[in-house]
This record gives C-alpha cells, sequence and structure tokens, in this order.
C-alpha cells in the first residue's frame, strides 16, 4: 500500500461522492485524487526536489488535505506550522529544518510577512500570491497531466513534526511513509471498527487542528469513502452545531473540549447522541469528565494513547471498555487501554522489565516508532530517546493484571515530596470527583523542607465554582496525607498549549509567585505573593 495508491483507489471506488469539504467549498475523490497528483508533479515541475522539506503554515481547509497529501504522493517531508503559535516559533522551525518551499495561507495573521523573513526559494499562496509567487492552482495549471510522480520508498521520511524540547527549541520528530500506514490500519482496525457498518454515510468533523490529532484521520475516512468536513478555530458550541448542521457522525478533540462540551445544557447537547464515535486523546481526561460525557454526550466514546514520536493510536480503550467502565463499574477507566496489534510496549525501571502492577517508563516498539529526531545530533533536551528501535517515552505507568496500561505520568512531572513519589495524574483523578471542580492541573512547588509541596489550580462548572478550601477539605477524605494538595487556586481558566492540551508547565510557573502564606502550615510559610494568579 501507498498513499498515491490508497488515493486513486479511493477515487476510482467513491468517484463524484463528496470527499472533502470547508465552508468556502468541496471536493469529490475524483477531484480530490486529480489535484493531488497534479500538484505533486507540478511540485516536482516547479523544481522542488523529491525528499525537500515544504514548510506550510495553513488553516483547517479543503487546501490543508490537498497539500498533505499531494506531499506524501510526490515524496516531500512536510512541516506543518501551527497558525496559533506565531512568527517566532515558526521561524525556528524554518531555521532548524532549513526547507527549501514554503505553501501559506495569506488570511493568517502574520503569514505574508513570514514569507517575506523566510526567503525562501519557493513561496505558494494557498489562496493568493504572496512574496512574488505562485498560487496552489497556478501550480496546478502548470503540472504535466500524464506523469505521475514515482511512488516514495515506503521507508522514507513524510513529515518532521515539531514540539518544543525542554529548553524550549523546536525538536522535529521524524516520521515516515510506513509510520503513517500503520497509524491507517490501526485506526481502522481499532478506533473505527464497527462504526462504518450503517447505512448511513460517516461524516468526520475536523474540528480540532488537522495538524494535530484530527489529520490521523484523513486517510482512514478516504479508505472508507467517508466525508470529512473542515472546521477552523471552532468552538464547543459551534462543534454542536455542526454536528447537526453536517450530519456528523464522526470526530476527535482533546480533553479540554469534552470538558467545554460540558458546560453546555442538555438540550443543545442532545444531538450529539448521533454520533458513532466520540474520540479524545492527547492528554489523560479525568474519569468523572468520562462517565459525563458517557451519559450527556454520546455513549460511543473511545479513547487512544500515541505522541509524534510514536503515531498514534498506540494503545486503545474502545467503546465497549467505556460501556464496561461506565455501567458495569469495571475500574478501567483511568487506563489508556491495551496495546494495538502489532504495538509492543513494555514496563521498564533502570531499563529492565517490570512486573504487573509496578510503575516503570513505557519503552514502545513497532512500525508506530519514528527513526528518531531531525539534526538531534548533540541535543540533550529531546525528552524521550530512541534506542535500537525502542522509544523510551518518558511517560510512566504499570500494566495491571488485566492488560490494560495505567499512566501516572511524565517522568520529569513526578512530584517528590518528603520523600515519597506522587504522581499527579493520580491526585488529579482525586480532585476532579469533588462536585463543581472542573479542569484541574497539579504540579509540585519548591520547598526547603519537603523538597516539593503540591499545588493544584483549577476551574469551576456550571458558573457554581467550589471554594478552595472545599477543595482542600475533600482531598482530606479522598487522598492519603503524603498526596494531598498544600494550597488550591481556582482560576477561570487553565493555561492551554497551542494545540488545547493543559500546559502544565505554564501552570507551574503561575503558580510559583501565587502560594499564599495563609494557605500553608507555620512550617511551610512562604512569601506574599507578588503577582497574583488572574481570575
Amino acid at each position: 500500500m501507498s498513499i498515491a495508491a490508497l488515493v486513486r483507489t479511493a477515487a476510482e471506488r467513491y468517484g463524484t461522492a463528496v470527499a472533502v469539504e470547508d465552508s468556502a467549498g468541496s471536493r469529490t475523490f475524483a477531484d480530490l485524487s486529480d489535484r493531488v497528483h497534479l500538484l505533486a508533479a507540478g511540485l516536482l515541475r516547479a523544481g522542488v526536489p523529491p525528499k525537500a522539506r515544504i514548510v506550510c503554515l495553513l488553516p483547517n481547509s479543503v487546501s490543508a488535505v490537498e497539500v498533505d497529501l499531494a506531499l506524501a504522493v510526490g515524496g516531500f517531508v512536510r512541516v506543518s506550522l501551527n497558525p496559533r503559535v506565531g512568527p517566532t516559533d515558526w521561524m525556528r522551525v524554518i531555521q532548524d529544518c532549513e526547507p527549501q518551499a514554503l505553501i501559506v495561507d495569506s488570511r493568517i495573521g502574520g503569514a505574508a510577512e513570514l514569507a517575506d523573513e523566510a526567503d525562501l526559494p519557493l513561496v505558494i499562496g494557498a489562496d493568493r500570491p504572496v512574496h512574488g509567487g505562485a498560487t496552489l492552482e497556478e501550480i496546478i495549471a502548470a503540472a504535466p497531466a500524464s506523469v505521475d510522480p514515482e511512488p516514495p520508498d515506503v521507508e522514507s521520511l513524510c513529515a518532521l513534526h515539531y514540539s518544543s524540547g525542554t529548553t524550549g527549541i523546536p525538536k522535529g520528530a521524524q516520521r515516515t511513509h510506513a509510520n503513517r500506514l500503520a497509524s491507517l490500519r490501526a485506526m481502522r482496525d481499532h478506533v473505527l471498527a464497527e462504526t462504518f457498518d450503517s447505512d448511513e454515510p460517516a461524516v468526520f468533523l475536523h474540528a480540532g487542528p488537522i495538524i494535530h490529532t484530527s489529520g490521523l484521520f484523513v486517510l482512514p475516512f478516504l479508505d472508507a469513502g467517508g466525508r470529512q468536513v473542515l472546521l477552523d478555530r471552532a468552538t464547543a458550541a459551534d462543534l454542536v452545531d455542526a454536528v447537526s448542521t453536517h450530519q456528523a457522525t464522526h470526530t476527535a478533540v482533546v480533553p479540554t473540549v469534552i470538558s467545554r462540551l460540558l458546560e453546555c445544557d442538555d438540550a443543545h447537547l442532545a444531538v450529539m447522541r448521533r454520533m458513532r464515535m466520540l474520540a479524545y486523546a492527547g492528554a489523560p481526561m479525568p474519569a468523572e469528565h468520562i462517565r459525563q460525557a458517557f451519559h450527556r454526550i454520546t455513549p460511543n466514546l473511545v479513547q487512544y494513547y500515541g505522541m509524534v514520536e510514536a503515531i498514534p493510536p498506540l494503545t486503545v480503550l474502545t467503546p465497549e471498555d467505556h460501556r464496561r467502565g461506565v455501567l458495569d463499574g469495571v475500574d478501567i477507566l483511568t487506563s489508556i487501554g491495551r496495546p494495538c496489534a502489532q504495538t509492543r510496549i513494555e514496563i521498564r525501571e533502570n531499563n529492565r522489565p517490570v512486573a504487573d502492577g509496578v510503575v516503570g517508563e513505557l519503552v514502545i516498539n513497532g512500525p508506530a516508532v519514528s527513526p528518531g529526531y531531525h539534526d538531534a545530533y548533540g541535543r540533550k533536551d529531546l525528552g524521550k530517546n530512541h534506542i535500537d528501535g525502542d522509544l523510551h517515552s518518558g511517560d510512566l505507568g504499570f500494566r495491571g493484571a488485566d492488560g490494560y496500561i495505567r499512566l501516572t505520568g511524565r517522568s520529569n512531572d513526578m512530584i517528590i515530596s518528603g520523600g515519597y513519589n506522587v504522581y499527579p495524574r493520580e491526585v488529579e483523578e482525586a480532585l476532579a470527583t469533588i462536585p463543581g471542580v472542573g479542569d484541574v492541573v497539579v504540579v509540585g512547588l519548591p520547598d526547603p523542607i519537603w523538597g516539593q509541596r503540591i499545588a493544584a489550580v483549577y476551574t469551576g462548572v456550571d458558573g457554581r465554582p467550589v471554594g478552595e478550601a472545599t477543595v482542600l477539605a475533600e482531598s482530606r477524605r479522598r487522598l492519603p496525607d503524603f498526596k494531598r494538595p498544600k494550597s488550591a487556586h481556582l482560576v477561570d481558566a487553565l493555561p492551554l498549549t497551542a494545540l488545547g492540551k493543559v500546559d502544565r508547565a505554564a501552570a507551574t510557573r503561575m503558580l510559583a509567585s501565587t502560594v499564599a502564606a495563609e494557605t500553608l502550615p507555620p512550617e511551610m510559610s512562604v512569601p506574599a505573593p507578588t503577582h497574583p494568579l488572574p481570575t
């Protein structure tokens, strides 16, 4: 299998059916295939060699799907920039990967200026000419119609996926065609299994950034003949309205979006019951939020786990698992499910396998694992290590006797307080069960006596937030003493990353200067805050 063959086969099978659409228009499967292959050939004709890195700054749009597929078909390496992070981070990525071309939508704030500053040999405008360059339509129109690009080798790179290293310097995880095809198979067999068995057409709603977890569904839905609808910068309310408008059957979001959905009233959420799949990924979700989502949004929940260095899904908590966890009380909702076929996950401590129930690092092997980072020689801030085909993920967890894997946190997130190891996720799960607590993040702050003290920052729900004193009192009922937060702080919203996940590092910085002395016992007092937490 190749991505080029998949696109062609989808065109032959589904022809004039709509494959992708956005607010500006749509493409049939046949049109999409023709344009993708012409764009790939047009880029080669414009002088971009195979394996060249091409940076893309595009919103959720039909053009973004066309570009993604065309770069894969042509054997180029796609480097997607997140429109939400801004020019400074965009330039850092460009400087690191040294691309030969830029494809940009000038409607994104700062995009035209980026094209000028980057000063690359080829700049292509998705919507209009930028920096004196051609448009996508002009590249397609000039392409030789009779020549298809040579299919790339499956072990060659198809993308670099950037995130920040521990020093804030961008790191580009390499992704091969084989990685992406492995994700297609695992998505089809484990995440989407049996959700296409219906007379009603399948419609996937891309409500989150297509450069993130939502994009993993592009190939599976092309393969299955489903329609894909792209929303750009959608709120939770927009998502619900789009489900109704487009008769959507599937979507995938980060847990913070589900938290926002739970703030909607039941009448507004009623249309979500039609969803055959609501997937969540990218960060843990408290079990209490899962239960609420099951009852109030849709019972067809599925969770999958993965990372840029090992393309999701690596593990899956299926809809049936969610039903057992919610309705039968089986203790699996705090897990990430069980590994997919072909993915091997060992739990190791000091690089030695540990017994079931013992916390260690997740070490991952299989076709999903990236070959490494771009230009990583000598870097010490990458966070994950690739050794002899194994990915040492930095994620901590344990495997239960039932085969389900529970995460306890990141190795660098673990809190050591009074000599005890405290895993933030366990504390967060407990605090999330307190009525009135919405999103919550727990961090360790420096303390001269305990080494670190536990602090929590949380949001309320339904406009009736629970007080900080109540959260601390309730934590005493739910947690042993060494795991209880020493302070709790109510805010309107937690800091989020550009991909919508809770930003633990930003929360730590917020709390470091705002822990009030009066909330702590005398022996743990700290100076009064100089920069109050925003509310």
